[in-house]
């Protein structure tokens, strides 16, 4: 049986890949974090200790190198949408902040009497020709009805003088409003919008709220308009 030789250092490929990787590496400092550099490093390894007798074939090779191309497409991957969430974050942060001191028209019910005026919202899921809208008190009681005519789908503003049908001036503070509307004698979708003032921001795990005073807060993602 011929005997195995040893290879010298002129003639390893292993030792020269490992010099190249060490020359390639010098002027920066080492990443231990890099997960490439420690699987080649590993790999250089593997293929220095294999046993002469039953190396290493092509298909393993191209295993270990498919594994490493597919964990460096993962933490590339990774780095991209970390990097695309921090953009949005930063966005969506910027957006809010230029929010305050506006109004905003969001879902909800509230109407803030104010000085003798409340101002609302309502969105149409298609064209209705009877709009009716209901003012009520703390209570829940009706205090007034207006008609508001045919209107067009999507989202419009109505505002409120603080009467009730009786015609007595109702105090300032917090009312609901609803709303029918019917197209034909059947009924349409209608929601009620709200309108506020953003006074501040709240960062939540799930991202700013706007603080609309005595409205409470609402998702940044709920605004419907700016006014």
């Amino acid at each position: 049986m011929a005997a195995v030789q040893a290879t010298t250092s002129s003639s390893d490929p292993f030792a020269a890949i490992s010099a190249a990787t060490k020359r390639s590496s010098k002027g920066s400092a080492p990443t231990a974090e890099d997960p490439q550099d420690r699987f080649l490093k590993l790999l250089v390894t593997q293929l220095k200790n294999q046993d002469p007798l039953n190396p290493m074939d092509n298909a393993q090779m191209t295993s270990q190198l498919a594994q490493m191309s597919t964990v460096s497409g993962i933490e590339k991957l990774n780095t991209t949408l970390n990097s695309l969430v921090d953009s949005v974050g930063s966005s969506q942060s910027m957006q809010a902040a230029e929010m305050i001191g506006n109004r905003v028209l969001v879902s909800g019910s509230q109407l803030s009497l104010t000085k003798g005026a409340a101002y609302g919202g309502i969105n149409l899921t298609a064209a209705a020709d009877q709009v009716k809208l209901s003012i009520l008190d703390a209570a829940g009681q009706v205090i007034q009805t207006q008609e508001l005519g045919a209107r067009d789908a999507g989202v419009f503003n109505f505002v409120w003088d603080g009467m009730n049908d009786a015609g007595s001036q109702m105090e300032d503070g917090i009312y609901r409003f609803s709303v029918d509307a019917k197209q034909g004698g059947n009924k349409v979708a209608a929601d009620p919008l709200q309108i506020g003032t953003v006074s501040a921001l709240v960062r939540s795990k799930n991202g700013f709220l706007l603080d609309l005073g005595v409205l409470g807060t609402v998702d940044f993602k709920n605004v419907q308009q700016i006014l």
